[in-house]
């Protein structure tokens, strides 16, 4: 007696059992108990996915390496912010040419990780150079040089930007 093989088949309208010879619908209780599985196995994948996402971030940056930077427009202003580079130490880490809508958004009060990274525990030198242009249209730019102490905790660092005549730093490095 030859053996059937049956080919279970995953189509929009419906699964069927095929086999040669014959079709089959399954019922609508074969069907949730099928959907069911689907959605359980679905479930797990996106799990594993966001564990081994987590796992990776924490083997490529352990948390007493950990330095994150991000950088932000001073309030209010107008400053049309071309171009920031950051150095750590003497080593480009970051070097970040901006768009009209992101420097909408940075205008708008919003925030930018420009750079991520693992440094040692100790005292750094970071030097970081903007380039934009004044609210009148003339050419604008900056660098500055700051030391900072990385212990063994995350290291979080924001940098805000003002333009000339602003009565601020041109970039002023602050505690996130």
């Amino acid at each position: 007696m030859p053996k059937l093989i049956r080919v279970v088949l995953v189509i929009s309208i419906g699964v069927f059992c095929w086999s040669p010879g014959w079709a089959q619908e399954l019922s609508g209780e074969e069907m949730r108990s099928l959907d069911g599985q689907v959605q359980e196995i679905k479930s797990d994948v996106l799990g594993i996915a966001a564990e081994l996402s987590t796992l990776e971030e924490r083997l490529l940056y352990p948390s007493n390496t950990q330095l994150a930077v991000f950088v932000s427009l001073a309030s209010g202003e107008t400053l049309r912010l071309d171009a920031v580079r950051i150095q750590i130490d003497g080593e480009a880490v970051a070097h970040y040419i901006y768009s009209f809508k992101e420097l909408e958004a940075l205008q708008d009060g919003g925030v930018q990780r420009i750079y991520t990274g693992n440094v040692t525990t100790g005292m750094h030198e970071m030097t970081v150079s903007v380039a934009g242009k004044s609210q009148s249209g003339s050419d604008f730019s900056e660098t500055e040089s700051f030391s900072f102490n990385k212990g063994i905790d995350p290291r979080l660092i924001g940098l805000t930007v003002a333009g000339p005549g602003s009565g601020q730093a041109a970039i002023q490095l602050g505690e996130w």
